[in-house]
């Protein structure tokens, strides 16, 4: 294999000193701060800012009216139109989480359950928000639709345990969905 040589370019004076750019980019700062203090800086509208750029002021104005409609939020779990989990610890979501945020223990249904025809449901299901980065897979891989994303970006706690959302509170926030439950259709 030939060894090929490369050469720099050669650089004159005014590019090896490099004040020619700093002064560039100055100017540059220079008329966007300008253009900000006299409300015309591009997407101002958009995001009805103070004014003052672009910049949202947070407590103030908040993302729901501007929410894109492909945006990913929290992950939650959902019951159906009569309160019946939808999840039957598959443990796909588990399985295909990249962090791996999700803990799932699976139980069995008593055979005198009324919802009994469903082998497996949930024993505990945890997420942990701290490590879950929004990508959707657990939505897209679950086969009975039980795990949503919702647009919800205001997720805080004051502790690491606070965090980790368990069955109860995922189901709270999750609340009903409406549709077709694959788990609980006669054909199966």
């Amino acid at each position: 294999m030939p060894t090929i040589k490369l050469t720099r370019p050669k650089l004159d004076a005014g590019e090896k000193i490099y004040l020619g750019a700093i002064f560039k980019g100055f100017f540059l700062t220079l008329s966007h701060a300008i253009k900000s203090l006299r409300g015309k800086s591009a997407g101002a509208e958009g995001l009805a800012s103070s004014g003052l750029g672009i910049t949202m002021q947070f407590p103030e104005q908040r993302w729901d009216d501007h929410m894109p409609e492909y945006y990913r939020g929290a992950p939650t779990l959902v019951t159906d139109e009569q309160g019946r989990e939808r999840c039957v610890s598959c443990q796909l979501c588990e399985f295909i989480c990249p962090p791996k945020a999700i803990k799932i223990t699976p139980s069995e249904i008593p055979s005198n359950d009324p919802w009994a025809k469903v082998e497996k449901r949930p024993l505990e299901f945890d997420i942990d928000m701290i490590r879950c980065i929004y990508c959707g897979m657990c939505e897209e891989v679950c086969p009975e639709q039980a795990i949503y994303l919702r647009k919800d970006y205001l997720i805080t706690g004051t502790s690491r345990d606070q965090m980790v959302h368990n069955k109860e509170k995922l189901y709270e926030i999750g609340g009903v969905r409406v549709g077709l439950v694959n788990k609980w259709n006669e054909l199966k």
